[in-house]
């Protein structure tokens, strides 16, 4: 399976592609802190494509952060899994593209998000099942918001995918500094301890951010926390 996918947009035309979306409800900040995150695993990481979004050993890309998927259509659009064309009906009654995604709907979706605090431990059953099955090879990536550890069952989850070994799955971590509580030691230490290997990168360096997604960890689980702006800068 390849990595690449034919595509007549690149990362300079998303910003116009999530300008077509408009109406109420699109909780721009919370979009546009995951863009470069996603343009660069759907772009250089995960093995998927819209000719294999069903195969059996695909890469597996959950989004948890289910509030603003504006930049997850356009992506999704760019890389050829939905017509951009579809892309100005975003909210509206008979849209396929609604506030939250729909995997039931949208081509290239894996779960259908919106309930902060569920993706990661999805992606924790993900990893598990697909090691059940003898599949060793694909990988299980799960996008999640800082604000999303003010929930108890993703602490549950990493602590679990932690002690399981579970090294094919991967979670990344966009920290606008919008989560209420927070922890001492800050949200990589959290991964830490629970055996988790981790880096924290400028959000916004495709080239840190590839480094980091691409790093080696044999044996443990991947945290990768992308650094961006403050949500209410």
């Amino acid at each position: 399976m390849t990595t690449e996918t034919p595509s007549r947009y690149g990362f300079a035309d998303l910003p116009g592609l999530m300008g077509l979306m408009t109406g109420d409800e699109k909780h721009g900040p919370a979009a546009t802190s995951t863009l470069d995150a996603l343009w660069v695993l759907h772009d250089r990481v995960l093995r998927v494509s819209p000719a294999t979004a069903d195969a059996q050993d695909r890469d597996r890309f959950l989004l948890s952060k289910g509030h603003g998927p504006m930049a997850y259509y356009a992506v999704l659009a760019a890389k050829g899994f939905l017509a951009a064309e579809v892309l100005p009906s975003f909210g509206s009654y008979d849209s396929p593209l609604g506030h939250h995604p729909d995997r039931l709907l949208v081509p290239g979706v894996e779960i259908a998000s919106g309930s902060l605090g569920h993706g990661l431990p999805l992606a924790v059953g993900t990893a598990l099942g697909l090691r059940a099955q003898g599949l060793t090879d694909p990988a299980v990536w799960v996008l999640i918001g800082d604000a999303e550890f003010d929930e108890g069952s993703n602490h549950e989850a990493l602590a679990f995918a932690g002690a399981a070994g579970l090294d094919r799955l991967h979670a990344v971590v966009i920290d606008n500094s919008s989560a209420t509580h927070g922890w001492s030691g800050g949200i990589a230490r959290r991964f830490e301890v629970e055996g988790w290997s981790t880096e924290t990168v400028d959000g916004r360096d495709h080239e840190a951010l590839y480094r980091a997604f691409t790093a080696p960890h044999p044996g443990r689980p991947h945290a990768v926390v992308a650094r961006v702006e403050p949500k209410n800068s």
